[in-house]
């Protein structure tokens, strides 16, 4: 943490600042503001900042838990309220998860960015094909499983997200229509399930990356406190601009260009795993 720059400090604001921008425009257009969008955008931050790989992907992972927090908790408040939650799924899925998050972030202290890239292309292409060939024919079951399977799903999505940097919600929302949730149950119950992801994994990768070398000096650990206080106010101010985007297309051209989005980011991470950057 020593060793601070003011020029390097504000290269580092103004290009945080500039990521939340981008990040809030396609939070608006694709309807996310998760880490989908925000790890990506972080990843190319940090590196154009020369930040070393091995660094920068846990950075943006931890950054991206650490934003989601405050959007995760208004989200989810915000469908209990409209009575649409499954507090039944939550309270199955909270120990699992957590264990899931706490899990991720301690491999988090370890892997290498293959790990993290690796992890988000595989989850990414599931995604991506859902997104631009499946839409709503892909199911599993008419029922979430009992018991044990219930908790290996909750497992899944914790662990996942955690290393992904993500709330769960693309995932858990998957899984819940994948069994014949109703979508908009299925999103209001991915909502609790951001925070029970968001706060212990922002936690855990702060404590996992504190004292590596290399880090930026704004970081606690693996989250960088420049990029949760300029990201989150930049995503508010420029989201507007996606919606309006949004909803100027049919919903159909939205779902294929964030398929193809999702896509090219899944190609930019399996590049980066070949050349080892």
């Amino acid at each position: 943490m020593g060793g601070l720059d003011l020029a390097s400090l504000l290269w580092l604001a103004g290009a945080l600042a500039a990521g939340g921008a981008v990040t809030g425009v396609l939070a608006g257009l694709f309807g996310v503001g998760g880490g989908a969008i925000t790890v990506p955008v972080l990843f190319e931050v940090f590196r154009l900042l020369g930040t070393q790989p091995e660094i920068a992907m846990p950075l943006a992972v931890g950054t991206s838990l650490a934003i989601i927090i405050p959007t995760s908790i208004r989200s989810a408040l915000g469908h209990y309220r409209k009575g649409a939650v499954d507090l039944s799924v939550l309270r199955a899925w909270a120990l699992p998860i957590l264990v899931g998050v706490l899990m991720g972030t301690f491999i988090a202290r370890y892997a290498g960015p293959a790990v993290f890239q690796g992890v988000f292309v595989a989850v990414g292409l599931v995604t991506a094909s859902k997104l631009l060939f499946a839409r709503d024919r892909w199911k599993l079951a008419d029922e979430m499983p009992r018991g044990l399977g219930l908790r290996a799903w909750g497992w899944l999505v914790g662990i996942v997200s955690a290393l992904m940097g993500i709330g769960g919600g693309a995932i858990s929302t998957i899984i819940l229509t994948l069994h014949g949730r109703p979508i908009h149950r299925s999103v209001a119950t991915s909502a609790g399930v951001g925070v029970l992801i968001s706060i212990p994994g922002a936690i855990g990768y702060m404590v996992s990356g504190w004292g590596r070398p290399g880090l930026p000096p704004d970081a606690v650990g693996f989250v960088s406190l420049l990029g949760v206080a300029l990201i989150v106010p930049m995503t508010l101010l420029t989201a507007q601009i996606g919606v309006n985007l949004a909803h100027s297309m049919p919903r159909r051209r939205l779902e294929v260009l964030f398929g193809l989005f999702i896509l090219a980011v899944c190609c930019r991470f399996a590049v980066a795993m070949i050349a080892g950057a």
